[in-house]
């Protein structure tokens, strides 16, 4: 009966932390580095000493390269090892056999090619190095590593003619540019300045770039050739043309002729290529011409490099961003300065064109005055008063004037008529202004215009027209009031005056009571003007026209011996003021009027009067109340400032009982303090 098979023990773990040492990874690899472990010890030396070892040898070292080429023919290193053992044997024909069947295996290798014709060379084999070369040529033409070998040979075998006739043949396959440059320097190793020179008129052809025209025209001034470095140089302006051409070629030509000394000549280039060039190609040249004026030019000819570099510049700024309005007022004032009429109205032109992205005022103001500039410079500058014309009645229809509109240029347009002697169309410009967008500035210009022209009725008309168009506005009303009181027309002023206090809206309807009476006190109606304070307190009880009316009331002049009038009706009125505020609970104001009547009093030095209102001064106190928020949460607590007047606390009962309970809160040590605003009076 067969046993059931019992499972292994498994010890058991009793402290599963970790060690305290931890052995890794990287610390096995470092100890077994240090101890060697994987150096195996170097094969023993073989000493060779007779013809049959070494003939066993080299059939042994045969047959392991063999071995290895069946293996994989297509390993490079094989055929290189073996051919290059064959080498170090000296058997030279045993090496070149090895390396034509490793070139059967695989022609196209660079590696076997250049090996191959090292070994030929090395044991100077010339011309089977030779014959290796022009095969490698013949067979891969781009590989430009076997031409530059191949003619290294030759020239170091001082065999010129067949160097020259290798790089021609090299040529013919138009190589990159170091090619050609190599065998320019070949030739001019030898002297050959006109063979060197015939390179450099294939090779611009060739490859057509501007560094290599400049390399030609270089060449032909180094030795000598300054005509020809010019032609070359105009050679490349007219074979490139204007489609192609480019800055450097330019500076170049430019610095050619500025090391001539021939300055006006390098000018001239400068010029021409910057009328020639697009404007974002010229930076460069700017910078060149810029330093080549500061040398050698004059004032004028700096400060036209600068204008022209300038002029760049706005370009610039302008093609980003059309809308930049500044930059095109920076650039019409530079275009300006020079004076030519149709540059600058080209200008004009191009800037009036780029109209603001929307119809809204603010990306507006900028822009009209574009066209403000615009007709001023063909009034003043252009004394073409026609084209002026036609400036102003074209901007006036580009406006969007149902949504807003420039009073501006509506005044300028008239003001131009009328210096142009045309007063019909002044008039009917600001009456079409008026009608289509009717704004209080052009209402305003239109009024002074014929007051100038001393038309008052035509004024009155306006006036007529700018108070049904805006009746809240008070300097209208007063404006118009005004112009019949110079007139002379006192009752006509006085009714306007009227009518405008009762309307039901005004603007600034203090300024205009203050003008109304004003107006009758500069007539002598003293009683009408005190009827119109009467009426503007019905109307208001503001502090500051009680204070007005009690000024009034001191100012009239009722003779020396009713001096004492004018003290007691001011007196009276800062009474009423005080009585009236204090109805009203206006505190703040009440101060200011107790302190201006304190003032008063003591300009009239009268002592008895003086302290009956220092007696109705107030107390100034702080005291704490809750800040309650708009839906009702107490936020906090804040200090205010509060003012107790005596008059307030004689009407108050309990008076002691609420001050002896403010003794005791201030005995708790509360928050409450007094401060007192005025002053006892000092004997």
């Amino acid at each position: 009966m067969d046993r059931p098979q019992k499972m292994p023990k498994v010890a058991k773990v009793k402290n599963k932390a970790p060690a305290e040492v931890q052995i890794t990874a990287e610390q096995l690899l470092r100890e077994a580095k240090e101890r060697d472990l994987e150096i195996l010890p170097p094969p023993p030396k073989q000493k060779i000493s007779d013809p049959a070892e070494l003939a066993d040898y080299q059939q042994r070292k045969r047959k392991t390269f063999e071995d290895n080429l069946r293996k994989n023919r297509m390993v490079v290193s094989h055929w290189i090892k073996y051919a290059q053992w064959e080498e170090q044997q000296q058997e030279i024909q045993r090496a070149r056999s090895i390396w034509e069947r490793a070139l059967d295996n695989e022609h196209r290798n660079i590696t076997i090619w250049l090996k191959y014709a090292e070994m030929e060379m090395k044991n100077k084999q010339v011309n089977h190095a030779r014959n290796l070369w022009d095969r490698a040529v013949t067979i891969m033409p781009r590989v430009n590593q076997f031409w530059y070998k191949y003619t290294y040979m030759e020239e170091m075998l001082e065999n010129v003619a067949g160097a020259r006739q290798v790089f021609e043949r090299w040529m013919e396959w138009q190589p990159e540019e170091q090619a050609w440059q190599t065998y320019v320097n070949f030739e001019l190793r030898y002297k050959e300045i006109d063979r060197a020179r015939e390179v450099y008129e294939r090779f611009v052809y060739v490859h057509p770039d501007v560094k290599n025209w400049i390399k030609f025209a270089r060449f032909e001034e180094t030795h000598g050739f300054i005509h020809g470095s010019r032609r070359v140089y105009e050679r490349a302006v007219e074979f490139f043309g204007d489609d192609y051409i480019e800055a450097r070629l330019f500076i170049a030509f430019a610095r050619f002729e500025e090391g001539q000394k021939e300055h006006d000549r390098a000018r001239t280039i400068y010029k021409y290529a910057l009328d020639h060039l697009p404007k974002e190609c010229t930076q460069e040249l700017f910078k060149a011409y810029t330093i080549h004026e500061k040398k050698y030019g004059d004032r004028a000819g700096i400060e036209d490099v600068i204008v022209s570099k300038r002029k760049y510049q706005y370009e610039q700024e302008v093609a980003a961003n059309p809308t930049n309005y500044d930059a095109w007022f920076d650039y019409l004032r530079l275009i300006e300065a020079e004076g030519d009429k149709d540059v600058i109205r080209e200008t004009y032109e191009r800037a009036i064109a780029n109209m603001p992205p929307a119809n809204e005022k603010n990306y507006w103001r900028r822009y009209i005055y574009l066209w403000i500039n615009y007709a001023l410079y063909e009034e003043l500058e252009a004394e073409d008063l026609e084209r002026t014309r036609q400036v102003y009645k074209t901007c006036l229809e580009l406006m969007p004037h149902k949504q807003f509109t420039f009073s501006k240029i509506w005044l300028l347009y008239a003001q131009f008529e009328i210096r142009c002697k045309d007063l019909q169309r002044a008039r009917k410009t600001l009456g079409l202004a008026i009608g289509t967008c009717p704004r209080d500035k052009i209402f305003r210009g239109y009024i002074d215009l014929e007051i100038q022209l001393r038309e008052f009725e035509r004024c009155r008309l306006l006036y007529e027209k700018f108070l049904e168009f805006g009746p809240e506005n008070c300097v209208t009303w007063m404006k118009f009031a005004e112009l019949e009181n110079l007139l002379g027309d006192t009752e006509r002023a006085r009714a306007i005056f009227e009518l405008a206090v009762q309307q039901p809206r005004l603007d600034m309807p203090e300024l205009l009571w203050k003008a109304y009476i004003d107006f009758e006190v500069s007539l002598g109606e003293m009683e009408l003007a005190r009827q119109l304070y009467e009426r503007l307190l019905e109307r208001t009880h503001h502090v500051k026209v009680w204070m007005s009316f009690a000024k009034f009331e001191m100012g009239l002049n009722h003779g020396e011996e009713d001096a004492e009038l004018s003290m007691r009706l001011a007196r009276r009125v800062y009474e009423r003021a005080n009585d009236r505020l204090r109805q009203l609970g206006d505190k703040e104001s009440r101060v200011l009027l107790l302190e201006a009547w304190r003032d008063f009093e003591r300009e009239a030095n009268d002592a008895e009067a003086l302290q009956k209102v220092l007696d109705k001064m107030p107390r100034r106190i702080k005291k704490r109340q809750k800040i309650v928020s708009d839906d009702g949460v107490e936020e906090g607590w804040e200090e205010v400032f509060d003012y107790i007047f005596p008059e307030d606390e004689m009407a108050r009962p309990n008076l002691k009982l609420l001050a002896a309970a403010k003794m005791w809160k201030k005995q708790k040590d509360t928050t409450d303090e007094e401060t007192p605003v005025a002053e006892a009076p000092t004997e």
